[in-house]
């Protein structure tokens, strides 16, 4: 692949994931459900203001924090993966970098703008900027149920699996986390390259010249003695 190719796939994760945050706001309505598949795959339109998959902090300055964050991650990440690309890092790992800053730059995008452009804020903000909140949307109930009563602490009480909501960017991040977290041996392993092949190949032959394989003058007088 060629390096723009890795700049594609950041800027192809962050066009979707706003395409349909942005469909999902002007044509659903906070809470709103849409079965797409049965009863496991559903549109569920949600506002987060915490991290991905609803995490939170509980805190006044908490959204604000996290805002400034996701944009401290961003700028550090979005640096780490232009070296990366630079150098020709292994194109796994790449790709798995291009997942992750565009999920980062599309959640980014939520907390920084659209308390101004959608008035999605918290009304306890002191300002929307910094402090939109992001919209969620994927929803996969698998399936439903109850704890068996003889379960200690969750006994009888209700669960639904899966039961987060999130949208394309976590997705993104989860990918491209999960396959570095997964696969690290392989990506951050350094290829040789052809040079140093070319190298080690010569230095192999110059070897095999200096001590060849050949019976040698000593060795021929003493065959010559002992006839």
């Amino acid at each position: 692949m060629k390096p723009f190719h890795y700049y594609l796939i950041c800027i192809g994760v962050i066009v979707l994931d706003q395409a349909l945050k942005i469909a999902v706001h002007y044509s659903m309505v906070e809470n709103q459900d849409i079965k797409v598949i049965g009863d496991w795959f559903r549109l569920h339109y949600i506002l987060n203001e915490g991290m991905a998959f609803g995490i939170k902090l509980d805190n006044q300055y908490g959204k604000l924090f996290l805002s400034l964050f996701r944009i401290l991650a961003i700028t550090g990440l979005g640096i780490f993966f232009t070296r990366q690309v630079k150098l020709n890092a292994n194109k796994f790992l790449l790709i798995s970098l291009a997942l992750i800053l565009g999920g980062a730059i599309g959640n980014g995008i939520d907390s920084v703008f659209y308390g101004v452009i959608f008035d999605n804020a918290n009304p306890t903000a002191i300002t929307p900027w910094l402090h939109g909140q992001v919209i969620d949307m994927l929803y996969f109930p698998l399936f439903n149920g109850r704890f068996p009563a003889w379960m200690p602490f969750f006994g009888g009480e209700y669960f639904s699996f899966f039961s987060a909501i999130f949208n394309l960017a976590d997705t993104a991040i989860f990918i491209g986390a999960i396959s570095i977290i997964f696969f690290h041996n392989r990506m951050f392993t350094e290829p040789v390259s052809e040079p140093e092949i070319a190298t080690v190949g010569a230095g192999t032959l110059a070897a095999t010249e200096i001590n060849p394989l050949t019976t040698t003058e000593e060795d021929s007088d003493s065959l010559l003695e002992e006839e």
